[in-house]
Protein backbone atom coordinates (compact mmCIF):
# COMPACT_ATOMS: atom_id res chain seq x y z
CA UNK A 1 0.00 0.00 0.00
CA UNK A 2 1.13 3.51 -0.51
CA UNK A 3 0.92 5.77 2.62
CA UNK A 4 0.40 9.62 1.98
CA UNK A 5 2.53 10.41 5.10
CA UNK A 6 5.63 9.50 3.07
CA UNK A 7 8.31 11.59 4.60
CA UNK A 8 12.03 11.43 5.16
CA UNK A 9 12.68 13.02 9.15
CA UNK A 10 16.45 14.70 9.38
CA UNK A 11 17.31 16.75 11.74
CA UNK A 12 20.18 17.19 14.79
CA UNK A 13 17.88 17.20 18.26
CA UNK A 14 17.40 21.26 18.20
CA UNK A 15 15.75 21.26 14.56
CA UNK A 16 14.70 18.93 12.17
CA UNK A 17 12.61 18.39 8.79
CA UNK A 18 10.78 16.05 6.81
CA UNK A 19 11.56 15.40 3.03
CA UNK A 20 8.91 14.88 0.54
CA UNK A 21 8.96 11.48 -2.03
CA UNK A 22 10.74 14.68 -4.29
CA UNK A 23 13.09 15.37 -1.90
CA UNK A 24 11.25 18.49 -1.13
CA UNK A 25 11.41 20.14 2.12
CA UNK A 26 8.13 20.22 3.07
CA UNK A 27 8.20 20.43 6.82
CA UNK A 28 10.72 22.49 9.61
CA UNK A 29 10.74 24.91 12.35
CA UNK A 30 13.17 27.40 13.70
CA UNK A 31 15.06 28.01 15.63
CA UNK A 32 13.55 24.66 17.70
CA UNK A 33 10.52 21.92 16.78
CA UNK A 34 7.80 23.94 18.63
CA UNK A 35 9.00 27.32 16.55
CA UNK A 36 7.56 28.80 13.42
CA UNK A 37 7.64 26.37 10.42
CA UNK A 38 10.39 28.04 7.87
CA UNK A 39 8.61 24.75 5.63
CA UNK A 40 5.12 24.53 6.09
CA UNK A 41 3.95 23.38 2.42
CA UNK A 42 2.78 20.21 4.24
CA UNK A 43 -0.33 22.06 5.57
CA UNK A 44 -0.67 24.17 2.62
CA UNK A 45 -2.43 22.72 -0.80
CA UNK A 46 -1.21 25.36 -2.52
CA UNK A 47 0.08 24.43 -6.30
CA UNK A 48 3.73 22.41 -5.64
CA UNK A 49 5.95 25.34 -7.03
CA UNK A 50 3.52 27.73 -8.35
CA UNK A 51 3.34 31.36 -8.50
CA UNK A 52 3.03 32.71 -4.55
CA UNK A 53 3.60 28.96 -2.92
CA UNK A 54 5.98 28.96 0.13
CA UNK A 55 7.37 27.43 2.26
CA UNK A 56 9.54 24.63 0.60
CA UNK A 57 12.92 23.83 -0.37
CA UNK A 58 12.86 22.26 -3.48
CA UNK A 59 15.77 20.60 -5.91
CA UNK A 60 14.79 19.79 -9.46
CA UNK A 61 16.53 17.72 -12.16
CA UNK A 62 15.53 19.24 -15.72
CA UNK A 63 12.85 16.55 -17.38
CA UNK A 64 13.16 14.65 -14.01
CA UNK A 65 11.39 10.90 -14.23
CA UNK A 66 12.21 9.00 -11.34
CA UNK A 67 13.30 9.60 -7.84
CA UNK A 68 14.80 6.89 -5.19
CA UNK A 69 15.83 7.98 -1.67
CA UNK A 70 17.53 5.88 1.27
CA UNK A 71 19.19 6.85 4.35
CA UNK A 72 22.90 6.85 4.79
CA UNK A 73 23.52 3.58 6.83
CA UNK A 74 22.27 3.71 11.00
CA UNK A 75 21.68 7.94 10.68
CA UNK A 76 19.16 10.30 9.37
CA UNK A 77 21.58 11.55 6.37
CA UNK A 78 18.84 11.26 3.76
CA UNK A 79 20.45 10.78 0.19
CA UNK A 80 18.26 11.79 -2.70
CA UNK A 81 18.76 10.42 -6.03
CA UNK A 82 16.67 12.17 -9.08
CA UNK A 83 17.15 10.41 -12.84
CA UNK A 84 15.89 11.21 -16.34
CA UNK A 85 15.53 9.30 -19.01
CA UNK A 86 18.20 10.58 -20.84
CA UNK A 87 20.90 9.53 -18.27
CA UNK A 88 21.81 12.02 -16.61
CA UNK A 89 21.09 12.16 -12.69
CA UNK A 90 22.49 13.69 -9.17
CA UNK A 91 22.15 13.43 -5.82
CA UNK A 92 20.76 15.40 -2.73
CA UNK A 93 22.66 15.04 0.30
CA UNK A 94 20.13 16.42 3.15
CA UNK A 95 21.35 16.50 6.69
CA UNK A 96 21.82 18.49 10.15
CA UNK A 97 25.17 18.85 11.81
CA UNK A 98 25.11 17.16 15.02
CA UNK A 99 29.24 16.11 16.51
CA UNK A 100 31.45 16.81 19.38
CA UNK A 101 33.12 19.92 18.71
CA UNK A 102 35.77 21.21 21.81
CA UNK A 103 33.95 18.56 24.30
CA UNK A 104 30.28 20.02 23.18
CA UNK A 105 27.40 18.59 21.12
CA UNK A 106 27.36 20.96 18.09
CA UNK A 107 24.14 20.83 16.95
CA UNK A 108 23.34 24.47 15.19
CA UNK A 109 19.88 25.39 13.71
CA UNK A 110 20.94 24.60 10.26
CA UNK A 111 20.58 22.11 7.85
CA UNK A 112 22.60 21.71 5.28
CA UNK A 113 22.13 19.93 1.37
CA UNK A 114 24.87 18.91 -1.42
CA UNK A 115 24.06 17.91 -4.88
CA UNK A 116 26.27 15.96 -6.63
CA UNK A 117 26.44 15.24 -10.46
CA UNK A 118 26.95 11.63 -11.02
CA UNK A 119 25.70 11.05 -14.39
CA UNK A 120 25.49 12.59 -17.42
CA UNK A 121 24.98 16.13 -17.78
CA UNK A 122 22.60 17.63 -15.41
CA UNK A 123 20.76 20.83 -15.29
CA UNK A 124 18.28 21.55 -12.20
CA UNK A 125 16.52 24.34 -10.80
CA UNK A 126 16.46 25.38 -6.96
CA UNK A 127 13.68 26.92 -5.11
CA UNK A 128 13.98 28.10 -1.75
CA UNK A 129 11.15 29.95 -0.47
CA UNK A 130 10.58 29.90 3.18
CA UNK A 131 7.74 30.95 5.16
CA UNK A 132 7.51 33.52 8.15
CA UNK A 133 4.44 34.20 10.52
CA UNK A 134 2.79 30.28 10.34
CA UNK A 135 2.84 30.48 6.10
CA UNK A 136 1.52 34.16 5.88
CA UNK A 137 4.10 35.80 4.27
CA UNK A 138 7.17 35.85 2.64
CA UNK A 139 10.56 36.62 4.68
CA UNK A 140 12.38 39.68 3.60
CA UNK A 141 15.49 38.71 1.61
CA UNK A 142 19.29 40.72 1.20
CA UNK A 143 21.55 39.06 -0.88
CA UNK A 144 25.51 39.22 -0.79
CA UNK A 145 28.47 37.46 -3.05
CA UNK A 146 28.01 34.09 -1.61
CA UNK A 147 25.12 34.02 0.44
CA UNK A 148 21.06 34.92 0.92
CA UNK A 149 19.43 35.93 3.72
CA UNK A 150 15.72 35.45 4.75
CA UNK A 151 14.36 37.71 7.39
CA UNK A 152 12.51 35.46 9.54
CA UNK A 153 10.62 36.57 12.79
CA UNK A 154 11.89 33.83 14.74
CA UNK A 155 15.64 34.40 13.32
CA UNK A 156 17.24 35.66 10.33
CA UNK A 157 18.43 32.59 8.47
CA UNK A 158 21.47 32.89 5.88
CA UNK A 159 21.93 30.25 3.04
CA UNK A 160 25.78 30.19 2.16
CA UNK A 161 26.54 28.46 -1.03
CA UNK A 162 29.46 27.74 -3.35
CA UNK A 163 26.28 28.06 -6.49
CA UNK A 164 26.16 31.22 -8.17
CA UNK A 165 23.64 33.28 -5.60
CA UNK A 166 22.19 35.13 -8.51
CA UNK A 167 20.63 31.56 -10.54
CA UNK A 168 19.65 30.90 -6.79
CA UNK A 169 17.75 33.99 -6.38
CA UNK A 170 16.16 33.35 -10.36
CA UNK A 171 15.49 29.98 -9.71
CA UNK A 172 16.88 29.75 -13.02
CA UNK A 173 17.90 26.29 -14.64
CA UNK A 174 21.53 25.40 -14.99
CA UNK A 175 24.32 22.92 -15.57
CA UNK A 176 25.67 21.31 -12.35
CA UNK A 177 28.97 20.20 -13.24
CA UNK A 178 30.80 20.07 -9.62
CA UNK A 179 29.34 19.27 -6.09
CA UNK A 180 27.11 22.32 -4.86
CA UNK A 181 27.06 22.72 -1.08
CA UNK A 182 24.44 24.88 0.76
CA UNK A 183 24.25 25.49 4.49
CA UNK A 184 21.05 27.38 5.46
CA UNK A 185 21.30 28.26 9.33
CA UNK A 186 22.23 30.95 11.88
CA UNK A 187 22.62 34.88 9.90
CA UNK A 188 26.70 34.67 10.39
CA UNK A 189 29.47 34.26 8.07
CA UNK A 190 30.41 30.96 7.46
CA UNK A 191 33.47 29.72 9.10
CA UNK A 192 36.15 27.51 6.90
CA UNK A 193 36.00 26.68 3.56
CA UNK A 194 32.53 26.05 1.98
CA UNK A 195 32.97 22.64 0.60
CA UNK A 196 35.74 21.11 2.85
CA UNK A 197 33.69 21.90 5.71
CA UNK A 198 30.72 20.85 5.19
CA UNK A 199 32.04 17.55 4.24
CA UNK A 200 33.92 17.15 7.42
CA UNK A 201 30.58 18.04 9.04
CA UNK A 202 28.74 15.38 6.95
CA UNK A 203 31.67 12.63 7.74
CA UNK A 204 31.34 13.46 11.61
CA UNK A 205 27.73 13.94 11.84
CA UNK A 206 27.81 10.07 10.10
CA UNK A 207 30.43 9.20 12.56
CA UNK A 208 28.62 10.55 15.58
CA UNK A 209 25.36 8.68 14.71
CA UNK A 210 26.76 5.28 13.67
CA UNK A 211 28.56 5.21 17.14
CA UNK A 212 25.22 5.99 18.84
CA UNK A 213 23.93 3.51 17.11
CA UNK A 214 26.53 0.68 17.81
CA UNK A 215 25.61 0.96 21.32
CA UNK A 216 22.18 -0.24 20.67
CA UNK A 217 21.31 -3.78 22.25
CA UNK A 218 18.85 -4.34 19.12
CA UNK A 219 17.06 -7.85 18.92
CA UNK A 220 18.51 -10.37 15.87
CA UNK A 221 15.30 -10.24 13.87
CA UNK A 222 13.81 -7.01 12.61
CA UNK A 223 16.56 -4.46 13.37
CA UNK A 224 16.86 -2.24 10.37
CA UNK A 225 13.25 -1.22 11.63
CA UNK A 226 14.37 -0.90 15.35
CA UNK A 227 17.32 1.05 14.48
CA UNK A 228 15.54 3.48 12.28
CA UNK A 229 12.81 3.60 15.07
CA UNK A 230 15.16 4.48 17.71
CA UNK A 231 16.81 7.01 15.63
CA UNK A 232 13.58 8.73 15.04
CA UNK A 233 13.12 9.18 18.61
CA UNK A 234 16.28 10.42 19.53
CA UNK A 235 15.45 12.95 16.65
CA UNK A 236 12.17 14.02 18.53
CA UNK A 237 14.20 14.62 21.95
CA UNK A 238 15.29 18.37 22.20
CA UNK A 239 18.60 17.66 23.13
CA UNK A 240 19.04 21.41 25.21
CA UNK A 241 17.01 20.35 27.74
CA UNK A 242 15.78 17.04 27.74
CA UNK A 243 12.69 17.32 26.55
CA UNK A 244 10.80 14.30 24.51
CA UNK A 245 8.07 16.01 21.73
CA UNK A 246 5.37 13.55 20.95
CA UNK A 247 5.80 14.38 17.33
CA UNK A 248 7.59 16.69 14.97
CA UNK A 249 4.18 17.95 13.42
CA UNK A 250 0.52 19.47 14.01
CA UNK A 251 -2.47 19.62 12.63
CA UNK A 252 -2.25 16.46 10.53
CA UNK A 253 -5.50 14.88 10.98
CA UNK A 254 -6.76 11.58 12.84
CA UNK A 255 -8.86 10.87 9.35
CA UNK A 256 -9.82 12.81 6.83
CA UNK A 257 -12.26 16.62 7.77
CA UNK A 258 -12.37 15.29 11.20
CA UNK A 259 -10.86 18.10 12.87
CA UNK A 260 -8.67 16.13 15.27
CA UNK A 261 -5.86 17.92 14.99
CA UNK A 262 -3.64 18.79 17.23
CA UNK A 263 -0.22 20.04 17.57
CA UNK A 264 2.20 16.96 19.28
CA UNK A 265 5.08 19.51 19.16
CA UNK A 266 5.52 19.65 23.18
CA UNK A 267 6.53 17.16 25.99
CA UNK A 268 3.69 15.31 27.14
CA UNK A 269 4.55 13.40 29.95
CA UNK A 270 2.86 10.55 29.60
CA UNK A 271 4.58 10.18 25.45
CA UNK A 272 7.95 10.50 27.16
CA UNK A 273 7.46 7.81 29.39
CA UNK A 274 7.30 5.39 27.08
CA UNK A 275 9.51 7.10 24.76
CA UNK A 276 12.35 6.19 27.35
CA UNK A 277 11.22 2.62 28.67
CA UNK A 278 11.45 1.45 24.86
CA UNK A 279 14.93 2.93 24.55
CA UNK A 280 16.02 1.71 27.59
CA UNK A 281 15.26 -1.88 26.79
CA UNK A 282 17.97 -0.30 23.77
CA UNK A 283 20.16 0.94 26.56
CA UNK A 284 20.09 4.29 25.19
CA UNK A 285 20.91 5.77 28.61
CA UNK A 286 21.71 9.32 26.85
CA UNK A 287 17.91 9.83 26.17
CA UNK A 288 16.84 9.01 29.76
CA UNK A 289 19.49 10.80 31.65
CA UNK A 290 18.60 14.19 29.22
CA UNK A 291 14.80 13.25 29.90
CA UNK A 292 14.92 12.66 33.84
CA UNK A 293 16.61 16.25 34.12
CA UNK A 294 13.73 17.86 32.56
CA UNK A 295 11.47 16.16 34.61
CA UNK A 296 13.42 17.41 38.06
CA UNK A 297 12.73 20.68 37.13
CA UNK A 298 9.24 20.28 35.87
CA UNK A 299 9.11 18.67 39.47
CA UNK A 300 10.67 21.42 41.11
CA UNK A 301 8.39 23.81 39.70
CA UNK A 302 5.23 22.43 40.51
CA UNK A 303 6.55 22.62 44.42
CA UNK A 304 3.73 19.43 45.52
CA UNK A 305 1.05 21.11 43.47
CA UNK A 306 -0.34 19.91 40.23
CA UNK A 307 1.58 18.59 37.31
CA UNK A 308 0.56 18.91 33.91
CA UNK A 309 0.34 16.61 31.42
CA UNK A 310 2.29 18.53 28.92
CA UNK A 311 4.83 21.28 28.81
CA UNK A 312 6.80 22.97 26.17
CA UNK A 313 10.23 22.08 24.97
CA UNK A 314 11.83 24.57 27.28
CA UNK A 315 9.51 23.66 30.19
CA UNK A 316 7.01 26.23 29.21
CA UNK A 317 3.82 25.45 31.14
CA UNK A 318 1.30 28.09 29.21
CA UNK A 319 0.99 26.60 25.54
CA UNK A 320 -2.41 28.25 24.04
CA UNK A 321 -4.34 26.74 21.31
CA UNK A 322 -4.78 29.02 18.59
CA UNK A 323 -5.48 28.66 14.71
CA UNK A 324 -2.85 29.82 12.27
CA UNK A 325 -5.16 31.27 9.52
CA UNK A 326 -2.06 31.56 6.38
CA UNK A 327 -2.05 27.87 6.34
CA UNK A 328 -5.17 25.65 4.83
CA UNK A 329 -4.44 22.32 6.37
CA UNK A 330 -3.28 19.02 5.25
CA UNK A 331 -4.89 18.39 2.04
CA UNK A 332 -6.78 21.47 2.70
CA UNK A 333 -8.09 19.84 5.95
CA UNK A 334 -8.14 22.45 8.38
CA UNK A 335 -7.89 23.78 10.74
CA UNK A 336 -3.67 24.27 11.38
CA UNK A 337 -3.40 24.58 15.45
CA UNK A 338 -0.52 26.02 17.33
CA UNK A 339 -0.20 25.16 20.87
CA UNK A 340 -2.72 22.05 22.71
CA UNK A 341 -5.10 23.24 25.42
CA UNK A 342 -4.69 20.51 26.92
CA UNK A 343 -2.00 21.65 29.21
CA UNK A 344 -5.16 23.02 31.21
CA UNK A 345 -6.49 19.45 31.71
CA UNK A 346 -6.70 16.84 34.84
CA UNK A 347 -4.53 14.03 33.82
CA UNK A 348 -3.89 11.95 36.80
CA UNK A 349 -1.79 9.64 35.14
CA UNK A 350 0.95 11.82 34.65
CA UNK A 351 1.92 11.18 38.09
CA UNK A 352 2.82 7.33 37.61
CA UNK A 353 4.78 8.11 34.13
CA UNK A 354 6.90 10.50 36.14
CA UNK A 355 7.71 8.16 39.03
CA UNK A 356 8.07 5.39 36.72
CA UNK A 357 10.83 6.96 34.56
CA UNK A 358 12.21 7.91 38.03
CA UNK A 359 12.43 4.74 39.13
CA UNK A 360 15.17 3.33 37.40
CA UNK A 361 17.98 5.55 38.10
CA UNK A 362 17.76 4.08 42.32
CA UNK A 363 18.95 1.08 40.73
CA UNK A 364 21.30 1.54 37.35
CA UNK A 365 24.72 2.07 38.39
CA UNK A 366 25.36 3.02 34.93
CA UNK A 367 24.08 6.48 35.19
CA UNK A 368 26.23 9.39 35.25
CA UNK A 369 24.01 10.11 38.30
CA UNK A 370 22.60 7.61 40.37
CA UNK A 371 19.40 8.88 41.62
CA UNK A 372 19.53 9.71 46.06
CA UNK A 373 17.49 10.20 48.79
CA UNK A 374 16.52 13.87 48.41
CA UNK A 375 15.71 12.93 44.69
CA UNK A 376 13.42 10.32 46.43
CA UNK A 377 12.40 13.02 48.88
CA UNK A 378 10.87 14.97 46.25
CA UNK A 379 9.24 12.34 44.33
CA UNK A 380 7.64 11.28 46.93
CA UNK A 381 5.79 14.86 46.85
CA UNK A 382 4.37 13.41 43.16
CA UNK A 383 3.48 9.93 45.21
CA UNK A 384 1.01 12.31 47.71
CA UNK A 385 -0.26 13.61 44.21
CA UNK A 386 -1.40 10.41 42.84
CA UNK A 387 -2.45 8.99 46.38
CA UNK A 388 -5.24 12.03 46.65
CA UNK A 389 -6.20 11.84 42.96
CA UNK A 390 -6.07 7.95 41.98
CA UNK A 391 -10.13 7.80 42.39
CA UNK A 392 -11.11 11.37 41.12
CA UNK A 393 -12.06 11.99 37.61
CA UNK A 394 -10.40 13.52 34.77
CA UNK A 395 -9.89 13.36 31.42
CA UNK A 396 -7.67 10.51 30.70
CA UNK A 397 -5.28 9.45 28.31
CA UNK A 398 -7.23 10.22 25.34
CA UNK A 399 -7.70 13.71 26.40
CA UNK A 400 -11.35 13.96 26.34
CA UNK A 401 -12.19 17.93 26.10
CA UNK A 402 -15.85 18.07 27.53
CA UNK A 403 -16.35 14.87 29.81
CA UNK A 404 -14.32 13.63 32.70
CA UNK A 405 -14.21 9.93 34.71
CA UNK A 406 -12.44 8.27 36.96
CA UNK A 407 -10.37 6.20 34.77
CA UNK A 408 -8.97 3.32 34.88
CA UNK A 409 -5.70 3.37 33.30
CA UNK A 410 -4.88 7.18 35.47
CA UNK A 411 -5.94 4.81 38.85
CA UNK A 412 -3.57 2.54 37.91
CA UNK A 413 -0.72 4.78 37.14
CA UNK A 414 -1.30 6.09 40.71
CA UNK A 415 -1.13 2.79 42.08
CA UNK A 416 1.87 2.38 39.92
CA UNK A 417 3.81 5.33 41.24
CA UNK A 418 2.95 4.45 45.12
CA UNK A 419 4.13 1.09 44.05
CA UNK A 420 7.54 2.25 42.58
CA UNK A 421 8.31 4.47 45.61
CA UNK A 422 8.50 1.72 47.45
CA UNK A 423 10.91 -0.12 45.56
CA UNK A 424 13.07 3.35 45.39
CA UNK A 425 13.12 3.38 49.14
CA UNK A 426 14.03 -0.56 49.57
CA UNK A 427 17.11 0.45 47.01
CA UNK A 428 17.76 3.51 49.43
CA UNK A 429 17.44 1.22 52.74
CA UNK A 430 14.63 3.48 54.07
CA UNK A 431 12.41 0.54 55.23
CA UNK A 432 9.69 3.31 57.58
CA UNK A 433 9.02 4.78 53.51
CA UNK A 434 9.07 1.33 52.12
CA UNK A 435 6.10 0.12 54.69
CA UNK A 436 4.61 3.48 54.06
CA UNK A 437 4.14 3.17 50.33
CA UNK A 438 3.59 -0.32 50.10
CA UNK A 439 0.61 0.00 52.78
CA UNK A 440 -1.10 2.39 50.39
CA UNK A 441 -0.42 0.83 47.34
CA UNK A 442 -1.91 -1.70 48.36
CA UNK A 443 -5.35 0.35 49.40
CA UNK A 444 -5.41 1.62 45.69
CA UNK A 445 -5.14 -1.41 44.37
CA UNK A 446 -8.11 -3.09 46.39
CA UNK A 447 -9.86 0.37 45.62
CA UNK A 448 -9.51 -0.53 41.70
CA UNK A 449 -9.83 -3.64 41.75
CA UNK A 450 -13.36 -3.25 43.34
CA UNK A 451 -14.67 0.13 41.64
CA UNK A 452 -13.54 -1.36 37.72
CA UNK A 453 -14.47 -4.75 38.20
CA UNK A 454 -17.81 -5.94 36.40
CA UNK A 455 -19.14 -8.51 37.96
CA UNK A 456 -22.03 -9.13 35.71
CA UNK A 457 -19.89 -9.46 32.09
CA UNK A 458 -16.31 -10.54 34.00
CA UNK A 459 -14.47 -7.95 33.42
CA UNK A 460 -12.61 -4.43 33.98
CA UNK A 461 -13.84 -1.51 32.61
CA UNK A 462 -12.61 1.35 31.54
CA UNK A 463 -14.06 3.82 34.30
CA UNK A 464 -15.03 3.40 37.77
CA UNK A 465 -18.18 1.71 37.79
CA UNK A 466 -18.98 1.91 34.21
CA UNK A 467 -19.52 -0.48 31.71
CA UNK A 468 -16.65 0.41 29.06
CA UNK A 469 -13.94 -0.94 26.97
CA UNK A 470 -10.52 1.27 26.33
CA UNK A 471 -7.67 -0.30 24.71
CA UNK A 472 -5.92 1.20 27.34
CA UNK A 473 -7.31 -1.51 29.88
CA UNK A 474 -4.68 -3.84 28.35
CA UNK A 475 -1.91 -1.58 29.81
CA UNK A 476 -2.33 -3.43 33.16
CA UNK A 477 -0.20 -6.13 32.10
CA UNK A 478 2.58 -3.76 31.39
CA UNK A 479 2.43 -2.07 34.99
CA UNK A 480 2.15 -5.06 36.49
CA UNK A 481 -1.28 -4.38 37.91
CA UNK A 482 -2.38 -7.47 36.78
CA UNK A 483 -0.28 -11.09 35.42
CA UNK A 484 -0.93 -12.52 32.29
CA UNK A 485 -2.50 -16.00 33.75
CA UNK A 486 -4.68 -13.48 36.06
CA UNK A 487 -8.43 -14.57 34.68
CA UNK A 488 -9.59 -11.13 34.99
CA UNK A 489 -6.96 -10.05 32.86
CA UNK A 490 -7.86 -12.93 30.23
CA UNK A 491 -11.53 -11.74 30.24
CA UNK A 492 -10.78 -8.21 30.01
CA UNK A 493 -8.48 -9.26 26.57
CA UNK A 494 -11.05 -10.98 25.18
CA UNK A 495 -13.47 -8.51 26.00
CA UNK A 496 -11.27 -5.71 24.50
CA UNK A 497 -9.80 -7.75 21.18
CA UNK A 498 -14.12 -8.49 20.61
CA UNK A 499 -15.46 -5.03 20.99
CA UNK A 500 -12.07 -2.67 19.46
CA UNK A 501 -10.06 -4.74 16.93
CA UNK A 502 -11.18 -4.19 13.32
CA UNK A 503 -9.19 -6.68 11.31
CA UNK A 504 -5.71 -6.24 12.41
CA UNK A 505 -6.07 -2.77 13.56
CA UNK A 506 -7.47 -1.74 17.30
CA UNK A 507 -9.86 1.38 18.46
CA UNK A 508 -8.80 3.07 21.47
CA UNK A 509 -12.56 3.25 21.92
CA UNK A 510 -15.59 3.09 19.68
CA UNK A 511 -17.85 5.54 21.15
CA UNK A 512 -18.18 8.93 20.65
CA UNK A 513 -16.67 11.52 21.85
CA UNK A 514 -16.30 15.53 21.42
CA UNK A 515 -15.89 15.08 17.62
CA UNK A 516 -18.22 12.23 16.99
CA UNK A 517 -17.17 8.09 16.08
CA UNK A 518 -13.29 7.78 15.81
CA UNK A 519 -12.83 6.60 12.08
CA UNK A 520 -8.99 5.33 12.32
CA UNK A 521 -7.38 2.75 14.43
CA UNK A 522 -4.32 4.03 16.70
CA UNK A 523 -1.32 2.19 15.77
CA UNK A 524 0.27 2.11 19.30
CA UNK A 525 -3.29 0.00 20.66
CA UNK A 526 -1.86 -2.52 17.71
CA UNK A 527 1.11 -3.13 19.38
CA UNK A 528 -0.66 -3.43 22.91
CA UNK A 529 -2.44 -6.02 21.53
CA UNK A 530 0.36 -7.76 20.49
CA UNK A 531 2.11 -7.91 23.58
CA UNK A 532 -0.99 -8.99 25.57
CA UNK A 533 -1.07 -11.57 22.83
CA UNK A 534 2.37 -12.77 23.52
CA UNK A 535 2.12 -12.78 27.04
CA UNK A 536 -0.96 -14.44 27.06
CA UNK A 537 0.82 -17.59 24.98
CA UNK A 538 -0.86 -16.64 21.38
CA UNK A 539 2.89 -16.28 19.79
CA UNK A 540 1.47 -17.29 16.07
CA UNK A 541 -0.85 -14.33 16.14
CA UNK A 542 1.18 -11.79 17.61
CA UNK A 543 4.13 -12.80 15.08
CA UNK A 544 1.62 -12.55 12.11
CA UNK A 545 0.49 -9.16 13.17
CA UNK A 546 3.70 -7.57 13.86
CA UNK A 547 4.75 -8.54 10.55
CA UNK A 548 1.79 -6.90 9.41
CA UNK A 549 2.25 -3.56 11.41
CA UNK A 550 6.41 -3.32 10.23
CA UNK A 551 5.04 -4.02 6.67
CA UNK A 552 2.38 -0.63 7.19
CA UNK A 553 5.59 1.46 8.15
CA UNK A 554 6.17 4.48 5.04
CA UNK A 555 9.19 4.40 2.98
CA UNK A 556 11.41 6.04 5.43
CA UNK A 557 10.15 3.04 7.92
CA UNK A 558 8.05 4.72 10.67
CA UNK A 559 5.16 5.33 11.23
CA UNK A 560 2.23 7.72 12.18
CA UNK A 561 -0.51 7.87 14.90
CA UNK A 562 -3.28 6.49 13.38
CA UNK A 563 -4.04 4.11 10.20
CA UNK A 564 -7.47 3.44 8.11
CA UNK A 565 -8.72 0.04 8.99
CA UNK A 566 -10.28 0.31 5.55
CA UNK A 567 -7.70 1.42 3.04
CA UNK A 568 -4.86 1.01 5.26
CA UNK A 569 -3.87 5.12 4.80
CA UNK A 570 -1.57 6.43 7.69
CA UNK A 571 -3.23 9.55 9.53
CA UNK A 572 -2.34 11.76 12.32
CA UNK A 573 1.03 13.18 13.34
CA UNK A 574 4.14 11.96 12.02
CA UNK A 575 6.74 10.29 12.91
CA UNK A 576 4.78 9.48 15.76
CA UNK A 577 6.44 8.07 19.12
CA UNK A 578 4.07 6.10 20.36
CA UNK A 579 3.70 4.32 17.38
CA UNK A 580 7.67 3.35 16.96
CA UNK A 581 7.65 2.76 20.91
CA UNK A 582 5.05 -0.20 19.92
CA UNK A 583 7.61 -1.40 17.34
CA UNK A 584 10.34 -1.26 19.67
CA UNK A 585 9.01 -3.26 22.21
CA UNK A 586 7.24 -5.89 20.08
CA UNK A 587 10.24 -6.52 18.35
CA UNK A 588 12.11 -6.76 21.51
CA UNK A 589 9.52 -9.66 22.51
CA UNK A 590 9.13 -11.62 19.63
CA UNK A 591 12.49 -11.74 18.36
CA UNK A 592 14.56 -15.37 18.26
CA UNK A 593 17.55 -14.65 20.72
CA UNK A 594 21.27 -13.91 19.09
CA UNK A 595 22.21 -17.59 20.76
CA UNK A 596 19.76 -19.18 17.81
CA UNK A 597 22.74 -17.83 15.48
CA UNK A 598 25.66 -18.00 17.39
Amino acid sequence: MTATLDLWPIGNCQVSALVDRAGRFSWGCVPRVDGDPVFCSLLDDAPRGGEGARGFWEIDLENGTKTTQQYMRNTPILVTRHEDDAGNAIEVTDFSPRYVREGRTYRPVAFVRIVRPVAGSPRMRMRLRPARDWGSADPERTQGSNHIRYLNNAMTLRLSTNAPVGWIQEERLFRIERPLYFFLGPDESFSGELPATIEMMLERTAAEWRQWVRGLATPLEWQEAVIRSAITLKLCQHEETGAIVAALTTSIPEHANSERNWDYRYCWIRDAYYTVQALNRLGALDVLEGYLEYLRNIVDSARGGHIQPLYGVGGEATLEERVAPGLNGYRGMGPVRVGNQAYEQIQHDAYGQIILCNAQAFFDHRLFRVATVEDFRALETVGERAWDSYDKPDAGLWELRTRSHVHTYSAAMCWAACDRLANAAWALGLEERRAFWCDRATIMRETIEAAAWREDTRRLSATFGGDDLDASLIQLLDLRFLAPDDPRFRSTLEAVEVGLRRGSNMLRYDTEDDFGLPETAFNVCTFWLIEALHATGRDLDARALFEEMVSRRTAAGLLSEDIDPVSGELWGNYPQTYSLVGLINCAGLLSKPWSSVR
